[in-house]
């Protein structure tokens, strides 16, 4: 039987990605995005699949957007909080104040305030997973992403956090995705992203092994399985 999923930041990448082997596999997508570009998996996938563009960061929007869901399809079987971005590599002082402000916001406040708006509805409801894309920057360090390693490290604790508060049978799991060829990964890491699996190839392993994911793993830190370990 196919679950209702809600995925943020569905306009490009693991969310896209995502999204589109969700439907392919029977099952119901909400997305969010910040561009237009969402309009694009609005006209492929219509109802009952819903994409509207939503920016994270905005209370009110994010409120309406999840009273809109709520009342067509009820409150997600599977939240997927996977909006980020990624700051221009550079040393920690270097980095403008405005483009640090930006990314702690849609990193770190954004999954808090997705999450205020549909958790209550999974406790409602009584079941639901709620995962939070981390990444292996969120569990060490490199030089020249220092914002963006300390908005992972921040989704890991927060995660971690909200697991001990959810009643069973409900579970929240923060993920690292691992390594994929994305324009977040060409952002920092141009000169080899081209090695790594395209996000389309990931979610084939990687949408599964989600799907799993239940009060068993609650507040567990969860790695996607490389390509052949699965």
């Amino acid at each position: 039987m196919g679950k209702f999923i809600v995925i943020t930041g569905c306009t490009k990448g693991l969310g896209r990605a995502l999204a589109e082997w969700f439907i392919a596999n029977g099952h119901t997508v909400a997305g969010c995005g910040r561009s237009a570009e969402i309009l694009d998996l609005r006209f492929t996938h219509p109802a009952p699949h819903d994409f509207s563009v939503v920016d994270v960061t905005e209370e009110n929007k994010v409120a309406i957007w999840a009273e809109k869901l709520s009342g067509a399809q009820g409150a997600p079987d599977l939240l997927i909080c996977n909006a980020a971005v990624m700051n221009n590599p550079a040393p920690l002082w270097q980095v403008p104040a405005g483009e640090c402000n930006r990314l702690i916001d849609i990193n770190v406040k954004g999954v808090c305030t997705v999450i205020r708006h549909f958790a209550p509805r999974m406790i409602a409801r009584g079941c639901g997973t709620i995962v939070t894309l981390s990444s292996g920057w969120g569990r060490s360090a490199s030089p020249e992403v220092a914002p963006y390693c300390a908005s992972k490290f921040a989704v890991e604790g927060l995660t971690q956090a909200l697991a001990q508060e959810l009643p069973e049978p409900l579970a929240a799991v923060p993920l690292n995705p691992g390594v994929i060829d994305t324009a977040m990964l060409r952002q920092c890491w141009s000169g080899e992203a081209g090695g790594y699996p395209k996000p389309d190839e990931w979610a084939k392993v990687a949408a599964p092994f989600i799907l799993q994911l239940d009060r068993k793993d609650n507040g567990r830190p969860a790695t996607v399985p490389r390509f052949g370990d699965e």
